[in-house]
């Protein structure tokens, strides 16, 4: 479950938040009925709802990366917002921007090698510099090395760099709140934790054991 609550369909007179759970849902409350037709719960949009507001800054955020005055290639669009999901750690991102990318035409095959992109030999040389460019945008908090972002210029306009930087921007910040929040598909238990050791294991310190000399030594 979400860790925020949740916002029912009875619950808000908002006219944008209830067209959208229209769009999305039907006529069910997404609260007590919840699923989209993409598979996921849809609680990004009933916890939103908490903040019309806000919520109405989301949608319309949504609504500018799709317009038609993007110059952007949308192909080029939709691989930095799905390996931003990837490199934060986010199920929901990944997997729904792994979604667009088919819809775009891009082969299962390439959205498949998304993860691991450097050794793969299926991405032109304009996809390859909008994936090193995001790495550096998630993984380096925005330091670009000169090399890269040469590259990505060999490819893309001033204007086309400013609209991938502010749309992988956001979905970097779409993948920490999701994870924050424990949002659609990363509502997960954290996966690291301590192992259970065998049953009677009173505790062992291996550093200090493999640091001690042998009796040879």
């Amino acid at each position: 479950m979400p860790r925020l609550r949740q916002v029912s369909r009875h619950e808000t007179d908002d006219t944008l938040i209830l067209q959208m759970y229209d769009q999305l849902f039907g006529h069910r409350d997404p609260v007590a009925e919840p699923g989209t037709s993409t598979g996921s719960p849809g609680d990004w949009w009933t916890v939103f709802a908490l903040v019309p507001d806000v919520f109405r800054h989301a949608v319309q955020g949504f609504g500018l990366y799709r317009s038609p005055q993007r110059l952007l290639d949308p192909v080029l669009r939709e691989l930095g917002q799905t390996r931003a999901g990837f490199t934060r750690g986010s199920q929901f991102v990944f997997s729904q921007h792994c979604k667009s990318c088919r819809a775009l035409g891009m082969s299962d095959e390439m959205i498949a090698a998304i993860p691991s992109w450097q050794v793969s030999d299926l991405f032109t040389p304009p996809q390859r510099a909008v994936l090193a460019y995001t790495d550096c945008l998630v993984l380096e908090g925005g330091r670009v090395p000169d090399a890269v972002f040469a590259s990505l210029r060999e490819h893309l306009i001033d204007e086309e760099i400013l609209e991938l930087t502010y749309i992988t921007a956001m979905y970097e910040m779409h993948a920490v709140m999701s994870r924050a929040l424990r949002l659609e598909f990363d509502d997960r238990d954290e996966v690291i934790v301590e192992l259970e050791a065998p049953e009677g294991f009173a505790g062992f310190d291996v550093g200090a054991a493999i640091s001690r000399p042998t009796p040879e030594q």
